[in-house]
């Protein structure tokens, strides 16, 4: 049955010219039909450069969302529409724009994990593994950061900037607390411990290194210890053995999986390939101001 499926995507993603985007916590089966798998960042830029006419982006509503403003041109396609951010939702254009009002004159750093309508009130994007470099790269001394305050007192600590920050986190990555990773490295003492920014203080803290997804494969393919502890969605742990199979991942707590990123499945790409519903689009206006805020994200090496 599932390798049927995997055929009839096959043969319709050439027939509609497509391309399958998925992000690192997909499902491990929707991670093995995609044609690129990668974190925000690594995917905001494959939406840019793809010459493909259909895009299925694997993720959540506001990465498809962000696909859609950078390739106004192409048909992006959710496959599961109620797969959303609770994060996201966590700060909306009106906030923001109070937020902007208490705060004139500062610069305005929205974590991508956003709406469009957030994006289109700031002045520059930014992911969790490029926040520190976005952040370096404002003249101020000070920025408005939304929405994520973990992800923010982390780059505010590593940039030396004031960061005024709202109440928004990662549901997922506040469930991760010191405790758990005190008890896994009991349980694994040979075991790095590698983090995502978005955890708590008190959680980056313990870490041996703070990384966003895809720097997280990139240092388990270079790094010399062949056991590590993951402190970041579940999702990840499939494509950090695929890469690395002689490696050990072990996740840092059995509570990091985010239900939103497990509504896709390979039935669900094959129906959105299928019917071409399910399009994500941004209005024109929205899409001409948010677009300034992630070029500019893209511009920074």
């Amino acid at each position: 049955m599932t390798e049927n499926i995997i055929e009839r995507i096959n043969a319709l993603k050439k027939k509609r010219n497509a391309v399958i985007l998925a992000h690192n916590y997909q499902p491990p089966e929707v991670q093995d039909i995609a044609d690129f798998t990668g974190d925000s960042l690594d995917l905001s830029r494959k939406a840019s450069e793809t010459r493909a006419d259909v895009i299925i982006f694997c993720g959540v509503h506001f990465m498809a969302e962000t696909a859609a403003i950078i390739s106004p041109g192409k048909t992006v396609i959710l496959p599961e529409m109620s797969a959303g951010c609770p994060m996201a939702d966590m700060i909306d254009a009106a906030k923001l724009k109070e937020l902007k009002m208490k705060h004139p004159g500062l610069p305005v750093v929205c974590y991508v994990n956003t709406s469009a309508a957030v994006k289109a009130e700031s002045d520059v994007c930014c992911t969790s593994s490029n926040a520190v470099k976005v952040v370096n790269s404002l003249k101020e001394d000070s920025a408005i950061f939304v929405p994520d305050r973990n992800l923010g007192a982390y780059t505010a600590s590593k940039t030396g900037k004031k960061l005024i920050l709202t109440d928004g986190y990662c549901i997922v990555h506040e469930r991760i607390t010191k405790n758990d990773v005190i008890k896994a490295k009991k349980e694994h003492p040979q075991a790095e411990v590698l983090v995502h920014p978005e955890c708590r203080q008190e959680v980056t803290a313990l870490a041996d290194k703070v990384l966003s997804t895809s720097e997280m494969c990139e240092y388990a393919k270079q790094s010399k210890c062949r056991e590590m502890i993951i402190g970041t969605e579940t999702g990840i742990i499939h494509r950090l053995k695929k890469e690395n199979p002689d490696n050990n991942f072990y996740a840092v707590s059995g509570r990091t999986v985010c239900a939103n990123m497990k509504k896709n499945s390979l039935e669900k790409v094959l129906w959105a390939l299928e019917d071409l519903k399910n399009v994500v689009k941004v209005n024109e206006e929205t899409t001409g101001r948010s677009k300034k805020a992630i070029d500019k994200m893209l511009e920074i090496k």
